[in-house]
């Protein structure tokens, strides 16, 4: 049907709802915001349909070797007002970790890596946050890692994505980077023809707890 068939009445209640899904998506842009300073202040639970830990070895000198930690649980309370008083705390099962290989899976489970017999999860419990002081966008997170019983100190580099409201809740997304040993967790196979440092991207994004 054209245009200049439609019914004057209905063709004023069409353009109405086309306005209002354009007014709605400027307001729901509108609504997002890049400027950490703009986020709400409050507790944050991590959306772990959105929120993994990737990482890659240096697999015998042939390929970067990647894997997923995925169903991980995390607790992040936000304040952007003075961000040195925020914190985050992360539980990474072990089990749930996604090489895309069976029997690698299988393999990792054992004492020869994770052994989830006996440490079936790992945690992160930061220490610190430093806002780099160049871009507010950039922070430096320091804490400690407990992977197989042994906790060491970790440096993760975080970069502020963006917040606000989405997909029927306020919620606010990060970007890290670290690197670890695993000698420094007893996780000595094959060294060093697979390689000791590990690196980790970690990618999240948390909802504001009502």
């Amino acid at each position: 049907m054209t245009p200049s068939k439609l019914r004057p009445g209905r063709y004023v209640l069409f353009g109405a709802l086309g306005l209002s899904l354009v007014a709605g998506g400027v307001v729901a842009q509108a609504a997002l915001t890049k400027n950490p300073a703009e986020v709400r202040a409050g507790d944050y639970a991590l959306d772990s349909g959105h929120g993994k830990i990737t990482w890659s070895v240096n697999h015998l000198g042939f390929s970067t070797y990647y894997g997923q930690f995925v169903n991980v649980k995390a607790d992040l309370k936000l304040n952007p007002a003075n961000p040195s008083a925020s914190s985050l705390t992360a539980t990474i099962p072990l089990t749930d970790v996604a090489p895309n290989d069976d029997r690698l899976k299988a393999h990792l489970q054992t004492a020869d890596f994770f052994d989830t017999a006996n440490h079936p999860t790992a945690t992160f419990v930061s220490r610190s946050v430093t806002v780099d002081a160049a871009n507010a966008n950039e922070a430096t997170v320091v804490g400690d890692l407990t992977l197989r019983g042994v906790t060491r100190p970790v440096t993760m580099e975080v970069t502020f994505n963006q917040a606000g409201t989405a997909m029927g809740s306020y919620k606010t997304g990060f970007d890290g980077e670290a690197t670890i040993k695993r000698s420094e967790f007893g996780i000595n196979y094959a060294l060093p023809a697979i390689s000791d440092e590990v690196k980790l991207h970690i990618e999240g994004e948390f909802n504001i707890v009502q």
